[in-house]
């Protein structure tokens, strides 16, 4: 409402994982998992940059080009939070990772809310069902959050 306040009305709402079909595919792989096989961090963090790539490439990109805002709830960033701060992926590894598929794109501008993780849980637990990374320990969304802030 604010951008359009402004004049600004040309604007692509995204999300990730998500966005494109294949990303939504992705995306539900990752937040609830395949019964009986466990979904490893490596496997995770490699499903993320592939619904990413999707998006950036096939929506993003595109969205820019003719002028577009983008406004997308969650990027990279998140990535090196869950994944590197999170799971504790090697950020040598994820930079890497950034870098090959991603190359030089990146957001003009990144907010960040900050928000205690007890009560991020209390919120989600409220809702309902929880997805896979939903329940995680308390401890996975402090090394998380230290990330973010870093």
């Amino acid at each position: 409402a604010v951008l359009r306040a402004q004049g600004i009305n040309d604007i692509v709402f995204t999300r990730e994982p998500g966005g494109t079909p294949l990303a939504e595919k992705l995306r539900d792989l990752i937040k609830q998992g395949i019964d009986g096989e466990v979904l490893t961090d490596k496997a995770e963090v490699l499903m993320l940059y592939a619904a990413r790539v999707q998006l950036v490439e096939n929506v993003i990109k595109p969205a820019l080009a003719r002028g577009s805002w983008v406004v997308g709830d969650r990027h990279d960033l998140s990535s090196q939070a869950y994944q590197g701060g999170g799971r504790g992926i090697d950020s040598q590894l994820m930079a890497s990772l950034r870098d090959t598929v991603l190359g030089e794109f990146r957001p003009d501008l990144t907010l960040y809310l900050d928000l205690p993780p007890a009560v991020g849980l209390a919120r989600a637990r409220a809702r309902g069902e929880l997805d896979r990374i939903e329940q995680e320990s308390l401890a996975f969304f402090e090394r998380t959050r230290a990330r973010y802030l870093e």
